[in-house]
């Protein structure tokens, strides 16, 4: 193409930047991490790295739009990005219309490599299914009988709502879902909430809300005390992102899904929380710093592996079985579903110097949170 000719490899990144700064803002430094550290060390085949940001406004058209622009004005090479599921089945679908190679960083749903997977879509972030998947081991070990679920209400939280309670009846076969609260994203009335889920008395809760909704869930049920007797198991709610605003108010003993970057203690993390505060200052990562430097990661990786070329048939097949050592050890894109083996830590919420922190945590790889092969081969359409 025209952008590699002229020795520059341009990577077109569309993603919901004003609508959710606080995972975007380090996935952004993440980025310019790993660019810098790709670019230092030559390139591929000489040829330098740039980025060419865009907003989509966390709206599924204006994601297309901006990735038709920045295929036709801006002659990117590669396309990446999304963090909403909505948004990022858009551009799954963009990418299957237009034959062009796209990389789902952070876009949670199963639909991006399975119900609506294509050859041109890979996608980096451990998934729902996997998500919701590595926590049902821990609420088997409660064994309660009788669930409350929460879960913001589009395509990210149905599917994990779905499929935890789809493991867990699989695992535990008498357990009841007693009730379940599914408000809109953003606009969670948690007195509301909160109230439903008390007068349903259930022995255990399952939460899929996350940002400003988890937060007023929070502190809604400390006010009143809902779930002091109640073991509660939440996805993504020990992300530093969504963590750290609570402080003190963090809800000690819940059973999370979150990244402890501050007690993972291996060569690979320790050099990559170096290199990330040596160039952004000693303060906090959060997980978006972990996906946005591993994007780029993957994508250099990708470049090398097709021998410096970046069409889209060499691209895709690339990634095809491709493996990317990043801060928590090497991942793989398999081949099977386009979707990487990136991992995610479980552990439970503590208080520590005022703020919450992961406690008793330990990583899942993403290979054990994955159904099997036959079954993935169901989920996938025909390619």
């Amino acid at each position: 193409m025209v952008a590699a000719a002229q020795g520059t490899i341009k990577i077109g990144e569309i993603n919901s930047y004003k609508a959710q700064p606080v995972f975007l803002d380090a996935y952004k430094q993440g980025m310019a991490l790993a660019l810098e550290e790709a670019n230092a060390a030559g390139g591929v085949d000489g040829k330098k790295f740039e980025l060419v940001i865009r907003d989509d406004n966390a709206n599924p058209g204006e994601a297309v739009r901006q990735a038709e622009e920045l295929l036709s004005r801006e002659k990117v090479d590669i396309l990446a990005g999304t963090f909403l599921s909505h948004v990022g089945l858009a551009m799954t679908d963009y990418a299957k219309q237009k034959q062009v190679f796209f990389l789902a960083s952070e876009a949670l749903t199963d639909k991006i490599t399975w119900g609506d997977g294509n050859p041109y879509t890979y996608r980096l972030r451990t998934s729902t299914y996997m998500l919701a998947a590595s926590l049902v081991p821990e609420a088997v070990k409660l064994n309660k009988k009788r669930w409350a679920v929460i879960y913001p209400n589009y395509e990210y939280g149905q599917s994990a709502a779905e499929t935890f309670k789809r493991l867990l009846k699989q695992a535990q076969p008498d357990v009841e879902f007693v009730t379940e609260q599914a408000p809109p994203l953003g606009k969670v009335d948690a007195g509301s909430v909160v109230q439903a889920i008390a007068d349903a008395k259930p022995d255990a809760v399952f939460n899929a809300l996350f940002g400003a909704d988890l937060a007023k869930l929070v502190r809604e049920s400390a006010t009143r005390g809902t779930f002091k007797d109640v073991p509660v198991v939440s996805v993504l709610s020990g992300e530093p992102e969504y963590l750290e605003p609570l402080r003190d108010e963090a809800p000690v003993g819940w059973i999370v899904t979150g990244y402890p970057w501050y007690a993972i203690d291996t060569p690979e993390h320790k050099a990559f929380v170096q290199a990330y505060q040596a160039k952004f200052g000693n303060g906090n990562l959060r997980l978006g710093s972990v996906v946005g430097y591993t994007t780029i990661k993957s994508i250099v990786e990708g470049v090398k592996r097709a021998g410096g070329k970046t069409d889209t048939e060499s691209m895709t097949k690339a990634f095809s079985g491709l493996q990317v050592p990043t801060p928590d050890g090497v991942i793989e894109y398999r081949a099977l579903d386009h979707q990487s083996t990136m991992g995610t830590y479980v552990g439970r919420v503590a208080l520590k110097d005022g703020k919450g922190v992961m406690e008793d945590f330990y990583y899942v790889p993403g290979e054990k949170l994955l159904p099997s092969d036959e079954e993935v081969a169901k989920l996938r359409p025909a390619r």
